[in-house]
């Protein structure tokens, strides 16, 4: 793996989990030595950031992560209803009817409250087999730059089991539209799961129970 790759994952993984916060300062000379990298793939990883959104630059040589508030998550959520709920009504289309039955029956055997990082798992794997479903490079380069930042949101706000329980079903009915073929309740399906994320998130962030 090039240096360049290895310093963007390792910085991406950082702030995704919240160990690099909004605000903090990657000064190039303390960051290269920490990953141990020179200063020239430090500043490729560092540019691949930025065109993430994840870092701004003020000036030339000041970097920092970029921060995120309620009026950002909910911009990332018009993006991702329009992109997501697309992709569900064009998964249903071209379906591997026995995948996305076997995903539902993962779904409604999951535990998300008990095992999160398992949860979460599925998750990635629901998105990846939708992706292959939807065989559009355009939609799936969109919602992996979506997906970028959604990681970074879930892990600002709170886990709240109820909301976890309410996610699973909700991801077991969209699984399960997509597999019989039906396009419009996958697509409203997957209206009511980003309304309710979007609520719980929010909520979580404004302190809320």
């Amino acid at each position: 793996m090039r240096a360049s790759d290895r310093a963007y994952r390792v910085l991406l993984d950082e702030i995704q989990s919240g160990v690099l916060a909004p605000g903090a300062v990657l000064a190039e000379v303390e960051q290269s030595v920490r990953l141990g990298v020179s200063r020239t793939p430090l500043r490729e990883a560092l540019g691949r950031l930025l065109a993430d959104g994840l870092v701004v630059q003020p000036s030339p040589r000041l970097t920092v992560v970029s921060d995120i508030d309620a009026g950002d998550i909910r911009e990332l959520f018009e993006v991702r209803r329009a992109l997501e709920e697309t992709a569900a009504r064009l998964a249903a289309r071209g379906v591997d009817a026995e995948l996305f039955a076997a995903l539902a029956g993962e779904f409604a055997r999951t535990d998300a409250a008990a095992d999160p990082d398992a949860y979460y798992a599925l998750i990635a794997r629901f998105d990846a087999a939708i992706d292959a479903a939807v065989a559009n490079d355009y939609l799936t380069a969109a919602l992996r730059n979506v997906r970028t930042h959604l990681l970074r949101v879930r892990r600002l706000a709170r886990e709240n089991p109820e909301r976890l329980a309410a996610s699973v079903a909700e991801h077991r009915v969209i699984a399960g539209a997509i597999g019989e073929g039906d396009g419009d309740l996958a697509a409203h399906a997957t209206h009511v799961h980003l309304h309710n994320a979007l609520t719980s998130i929010l909520a979580s962030l404004e302190g809320t129970p």
